[in-house]
């Protein structure tokens, strides 16, 4: 089987993860991917495959003959997904022999355009899958498990010489909890690949550093006709807070290395408010820049409002993982090699986000991140191809065959 028909089976398994669940994992119906997987895994072959209760999918292919001095190297990606748009059936729809135009999503009423997606002209002559329009796909990141598990399987059947492979399926990744309960010693590996990137060939070891930022507002609600230097309006400090924060510094306006402060939600009246940010930046020095600043406007504004009206809490999520990955830079550069060996060009570029492996590095397994081959995640736009699905399939096998060939594949090489 190949990886984008797997990806057709895994889509229509819904997995939103629930960001206001205090459980682990979040949502139950997780449960029922990993079910499946653990199963797909022991019939093909792999007999040492366990789902913990939390979980976790841990699998391992035992080393071949005479390589267990190998690098023991292991592949991971998420069960869950966003919860947006995944409020009912999934229904992926399959688009033959793509022409790179503007594609309407039957169901959904919108239309996949080049104009906001350019890279969907080069998409063209390829096989585009996408929802109907009226959910997410789930590519990210069942897009990652169908090639980590497409790559297994022919490691198996075509008898690849190989190191140990390790492989993981974390649950709660969309909600920052992916490697929270992530059993170090189960998983068993030297170092490690998240499968969870944008296009085919993208090799990412620099995310954000990230931490959430909430602004409690409380107001003073008296009669409008004579509230004069009495009432303090929430729902208008809350504007004004926004007000203070950099224009140009959001999601839509920034690119590349570029940090941003991001209004997540906003609720309020008159009486109390409450603004949910996510701060980014890759630059460690200028992510503190931002965290100083929100800390300023919550003092500013009890001086102008009043001692108590704002309240600010600061929470870290995770940070850059470059400054791990410096120390295991044969990573990167191995992964460049396994592109090439696969035919496909290698793109070095930072994520604008994170994933389970930049918590995971910190925690002492280096984890870069590469493309699955898909785009538009998290909304109805998401869509992806079988063909960059095969061709992060063969990246990763020949990641395996690197390892595995290589005695000295490991060894530091200078960033």
């Amino acid at each position: 089987m190949n990886p984008s028909e797997r990806l057709l089976t895994y889509a229509g398994i819904r997995t939103p993860s629930d960001e206001s669940s205090d459980t682990s994992p979040s949502s139950a119906c997780q449960f029922e991917l990993a079910q499946h997987l653990s199963r797909e895994l022991f019939t093909m072959g792999i007999t040492d495959v366990k789902v913990d209760p939390k979980c976790y999918v841990y699998a391992h292919i035992p080393a071949t003959p005479g390589l267990e001095n190998r690098p023991k190297l292991g592949f991971i990606a998420h069960l869950d997904t966003v919860s947006d748009f995944c409020d009912r059936r999934i229904v992926p729809v399959v688009h033959i022999d793509y022409d790179g135009r503007d594609l309407p999503l039957t169901e959904g009423g919108i239309v996949l355009s080049p104009d906001m997606f350019p890279h969907l002209r080069e998409l063209k002559g390829r096989t585009l899958i996408t929802s109907d329009g009226t959910t997410i796909l789930g590519a990210d990141d069942k897009a990652g498990i169908a090639e980590i598990v497409t790559m297994a399987e022919r490691i198996l059947s075509e008898d690849i010489p190989h190191g140990q492979i390790s492989i993981a399926f974390t649950p709660d990744e969309e909600i920052g909890m992916g490697a929270a309960h992530f059993d170090l010693d189960a998983f068993d590996a030297d170092f490690a690949y998240t499968l969870d990137g944008d296009t085919e060939g993208e090799i990412q070891y620099e995310n954000f550093n990230a931490a959430k930022a909430v602004f409690d507002i409380r107001g003073v609600n008296v009669h409008p006709g004579s509230s004069r230097d009495v009432m303090i309006n929430a729902a208008l400090v809350a504007m004004e807070i926004n007000s203070l924060l950099p224009s140009q510094e959001t999601p839509r306006d920034t690119e590349g290395y570029e940090g941003f402060f991001h209004l997540t939600d906003m609720e309020g009246d008159v009486a109390h408010a409450r603004l949910n940010y996510i701060i980014r930046d890759h630059d460690s020095a200028k992510f503190e820049q931002k965290k100083e600043l929100l800390k300023s406007i919550e003092k500013q504004m009890n001086r102008k409002w009043g001692r108590g009206t704002v309240t600010l809490t600061l929470t870290d999520q995770y940070r850059n993982m470059a400054e791990i990955i410096a120390d295991s830079m044969h990573l990167i550069e191995n992964a460049k090699k396994a592109c090439e060996s696969a035919g496909v060009t290698p793109l070095i570029l930072p994520i604008r986000g994170g994933t389970d492996g930049a918590q995971l590095s910190f925690r002492g397994l280096p984890c870069p991140n590469l493309g699955t081959g898909g785009h538009g995640y998290h909304g109805p736009y998401e869509h992806i191809t079988a063909e960059g699905m095969e061709a992060a399939c063969r990246i990763a096998i020949e990641l395996v065959k690197i390892y595995a060939n290589d005695p000295k594949s490991s060894e530091s090489v200078s960033p």
